[in-house]
């Protein structure tokens, strides 16, 4: 709309500014917590076309690959990244149950507790070294191992690490990658029906 006003007898038109009111949904994204329950709850519904609409395909993908019953508490958020735990399972890694990490209104990423063997498990928690993901590496270790693996962060650059297996020892498995000038080892515990973790890291020097 156009009005006109009268300055010095000269005829000046003013445009009115017309104020369009932002939808809510694009001033702010649903609380990290909201979005996160809500793929939690599709996931138990067993509603794929549900999670799809507030999680990503990756994410979708994870969480229906989850092989433990259902955590059974929301653990909160820490900024963006929300946990669901256990309290009445035991499963491997100090993850213990699903991790969701929220942009906007999706969940971009699920992690996740896994059952596997411990060859498995150990290159699974050198390549979440490997990539930094500390939250990765949860999902087959203890917190223990995590803090003292990921003490000096993995060098692209430096020497190159060398799988050399796992063997018996007294209370489960002592798996190595070597490295020159020495060797880690990655001790790992648990059993075939329940799962195995990383429990703990040693070195050795040459």
């Amino acid at each position: 709309m156009i009005s006109r006003m009268v300055l010095g007898g000269a005829a000046v038109a003013v445009g009115a500014v017309l104020m369009v009111p932002v939808a809510a949904s694009a001033q702010q994204a649903p609380a990290p917590a909201t979005v996160a329950k809500q793929l939690f709850k599709a996931w138990l519904k067993n509603d794929k076309v549900a999670a799809g609409k507030v999680a990503t395909p990756g994410a979708v993908k994870s969480i229906f690959a989850y092989s433990f019953k259902a955590p059974d508490k929301f653990a909160g958020c820490s900024g963006n990244y929300c946990r669901f735990v256990h309290t009445s399972v035991n499963v491997p890694g100090d993850l213990n149950g699903l991790g969701m990490v929220v942009t906007g209104n999706k969940v971009t990423r699920v992690y996740r507790s896994r059952h596997a063997s411990p060859a498995t498990v150990t290159k699974y928690f050198h390549q979440s070294y490997v990539l930094g993901d500390r939250r990765r590496a949860l999902e087959v270790a203890t917190k223990v191992a995590v803090d003292k693996r990921f003490q000096v962060a993995y060098d692209p650059d430096g020497v190159t690490h060398f799988y050399q297996g796992c063997s018996k020892e007294p209370k489960g498995y002592s798996c190595a990658y070597s490295y020159e000038g020495g060797a880690v080892f990655m001790h790992v515990r648990g059993s075939k029906a329940r799962g195995y973790e990383v429990a703990s890291i040693s070195f050795i020097a040459d």
